[in-house]
């Protein structure tokens, strides 16, 4: 069954970006651009795409599990307490990514993530309506074709620059918005493509 399963998946078509490493394909296959609507999970794809910034997605992934430790499983109310001495300690873990500057604007997230939740009910209910509480659906045919930002993702992030988010610029939100289902960036012919499209 496993060598059918296999068999299966390697016939599919997928998009490229993702093609020749297993945990990005496994990424690729049951995360990326599926609709996300829990606060928690929102403000995880939030964190990881802000240390991502600068360095490669793959690189973020393979620390994840670490991350996770590190930051009280993306618990927000916990980051948002999180005093000098914690930050000292996560400057000292080897397994997640040490950028000073974005420890701290991911304190600061947390912050300004609660206050978020407080005039607007919830995370996702302020972040949805940007597009109208409905997944884009985008059509593209080539790799080349995605574009790194769109004017969405620029008014969303001076939306979440004057809420007091850092470390949040139109090429890092356009990259969460289509992690968290948003958009869907899936080219045409990938498995996924109409697989996502459902899953709102």
């Amino acid at each position: 069954m496993l060598f059918l399963y296999l068999s299966v998946m390697k016939s599919k078509s997928r998009c490229a970006w993702c093609i020749g490493d297993t945990l990005y394909e496994n990424y690729h296959d049951t995360e990326w651009g599926v609709p996300l609507f829990e606060d928690q999970a929102l403000f995880e794809f939030l964190t990881l795409e802000t240390f991502q910034a600068g360095l490669s997605w793959i690189t973020v992934l393979r620390k994840r599990e670490e991350f996770r430790r590190a930051f009280s499983q993306f618990d927000y109310q916990k980051i948002a307490s999180f005093e000098p001495s914690k930050v000292q300690e996560l400057l000292n873990n080897p397994g997640i990514i040490r950028n000073l500057l974005k420890i701290s604007a991911t304190i600061n997230n947390a912050q300004v993530f609660l206050k978020i939740q407080n005039q607007f009910g919830s995370f996702s209910d302020y972040i949805w309506r940007f597009v109208g509480d409905t997944p884009i659906t985008n059509t593209f045919e080539r790799l080349e074709e995605i574009p790194a930002k769109t004017p969405l993702a620029e008014t969303l992030s001076k939306d979440l620059k004057q809420h007091g988010f850092k470390f949040v610029g139109p090429t890092v939100i356009y990259a969460f918005m289509q992690a968290t289902g948003m958009v869907n960036d899936h080219l045409k012919d990938c498995f996924r493509y109409k697989e996502v499209k459902l899953k709102r």
